[in-house]
């Protein structure tokens, strides 16, 4: 345990932020964010959530793009627990869940290695929240069993299983996938899925600019194209998306968090 570990006076706050709708946090991650002296913000959190940020919190934007990351994974580390260190009260804020493709674990056993307390405060999924709000079910009886949510970049090291998620009758939801579709289309066919299975591609979902292109496994990634999807989209393959009503290009944003009436 390092020598400066005795001026962690507060635990570490892992927030999941939720699909972007600021309604959708929870309230213990509202309240984290309200405490907070600094906050470590992803690409992903929305600006309607930042708009709650504490005028006195001091703000670092810690985010990852494709091919462009503000700071290293192992940065974004030294510097929450040197601002825990500093007995900062400090929250790491994270698009989605933390722990479902947040790197959130990474986060949590590093501050445990420096002898830091952390707590981790889930937030709502973007498959969950953005199927909800596009009216896709994850699971509906007769059509899919479960839901098996999956990185759209696998690698060599840890490789995609093709053929299980080909004919396990999952609703599948493909997360960082957008740039990948021509992959997960002929990977799926050749590993025997219809290539009519339908397929729903969620732009900006839970956002006020959301847009659901509904359309079909062999198609989507001309579709995508063509509408000039960019990300964050999520992509949902399987039967439950013939469930959905037809395309919305936008939905109705939300009203302001919590908005407090005069007494």
């Amino acid at each position: 345990m390092p020598h400066s570990a005795y001026l962690v006076t507060y635990p570490v706050a892992i927030v999941g932020a939720g699909p972007g709708d600021p309604e959708l946090l929870t309230l213990k991650a509202l309240r984290r964010i309200e405490q907070a002296e600094v906050i470590l913000y992803d690409n992903l959190v929305s600006d309607a959530i930042r708009s709650l940020f504490p005028a006195t919190a001091e703000a670092l934007y810690v985010g990852k793009k494709r091919h462009n990351h503000s700071l290293s994974q192992d940065k974004i580390e030294q510097k929450m627990v040197a601002l825990a260190q500093q007995g900062k009260k400090v929250v790491r804020l994270k698009g989605g869940d933390p722990f479902i493709f947040g790197r959130g674990s990474e986060e949590l056993l590093t501050l445990k290695q420096h002898g830091i307390k952390a707590e981790v405060i889930p937030g709502i999924t973007a498959a969950s929240g953005c199927g909800s709000a596009a009216d896709i079910p994850l699971t509906h009886r007769g059509l899919s069993q479960g839901c098996t949510f999956v990185t759209g970049h696998g690698s060599d090291e840890d490789p995609i299983d093709w053929s299980y998620l080909a004919s396990c009758r999952h609703t599948l939801v493909f997360y960082m996938g957008l740039n990948a579709l021509p992959q997960i289309r002929n990977q799926l066919i050749s590993n025997g899925m219809v290539d009519t299975t339908p397929v729903a591609l969620v732009e900006n979902g839970c956002r006020p600019k959301q847009r659901v292109i509904r359309t079909t496994l062999a198609a989507m990634s001309t579709d995508s194209i063509r509408h000039q999807l960019q990300t964050p989209t999520l992509i949902y393959v399987g039967d439950v998306v013939s469930l959905a009503q037809t395309n919305h290009q936008s939905l109705p944003h939300t009203l302001p968090l919590l908005a407090k009436e005069s007494a």
